[in-house]
């Protein structure tokens, strides 16, 4: 299987399996969503069929849908108060654990997984480390009749606001809503950007995660480096 990946798959493949190491047995384990975190839910699959007794909170309707066939006992968010370890992965991270996540489209979820989790462990292939976030978009869900005023909003905080699309249509998430994709350019000041889009309306989650990651472990050719 390593053979036929590309160097940068590698590299997600290598942190997800040194992540995976992490999970304990008897732990609630909060499953992410997209490329990265794939290869961690293979590798907690392959554990649990070897008898690793774990529960798992999926971030996702695609990773709920992944875990169950792969045999993962899964809870809904009602039955948990709090969740022991999730592995997840990120669109831009820093060196000091801040991130930008959403470009799977599924951060409302990840992010409430995040906040309810003692120890989030992201994951990362070498391309995602930049020195200063916002060379990403920064995803936002936004309830769909607030669209026009979080898209006014946004630009006054020097955004530029795109309503994602996929295949033509707009892009709909798992919980319904709509998402805007916002360049500000470099930013300077990550929370008092994620302050001020906190006080919009209507606009449910932003991809802008910060205080929220324990550690990032990222593959780097060969090697795992620790954050």
């Amino acid at each position: 299987m390593e053979q036929q990946l590309s160097d940068k798959e590698k590299e997600k493949r290598i942190a997800a399996l040194e992540a995976v190491k992490f999970v304990q047995p008897g732990s609630i384990v909060g499953l992410g969503t997209g490329s990265s975190a794939y290869y961690a839910i293979q590798q907690i699959a392959e554990l649990v069929r070897q008898g690793l007794q774990i529960e798992a909170v999926a971030t996702s309707e695609n990773t709920a849908s992944l875990a169950e066939s792969l045999g993962i006992p899964l809870l809904g968010f009602d039955e948990v108060h709090s969740i022991d370890i999730t592995i997840d992965g990120a669109d831009e991270f820093t060196s000091d654990l801040k991130l930008i996540k959403g470009g799977g489209g599924a951060l409302f979820r990840e992010k409430i997984v995040a906040s309810m989790t003692k120890q989030e462990i992201i994951i990362a292939d070498s391309s995602k480390l930049v020195d200063q976030l916002g060379a990403f978009t920064v995803p936002m869900e936004v309830v769909p009749l607030a669209v026009n005023h979080v898209m006014k909003e946004v630009k006054l905080l020097h955004g530029s606001p795109v309503l994602r699309k996929k295949s033509g249509h707009l892009y709909i998430t798992d919980n319904g809503n709509y998402i805007i994709d916002a360049d500000f350019g470099l930013i300077e000041d990550p929370e008092s950007l994620s302050a001020a889009l906190n006080n919009i309306e209507g606009l449910l989650v932003h991809g802008i995660f910060l205080d929220l990651a324990a550690k990032v472990i990222m593959g780097d050719g060969d090697w795992v480096v620790y954050f």
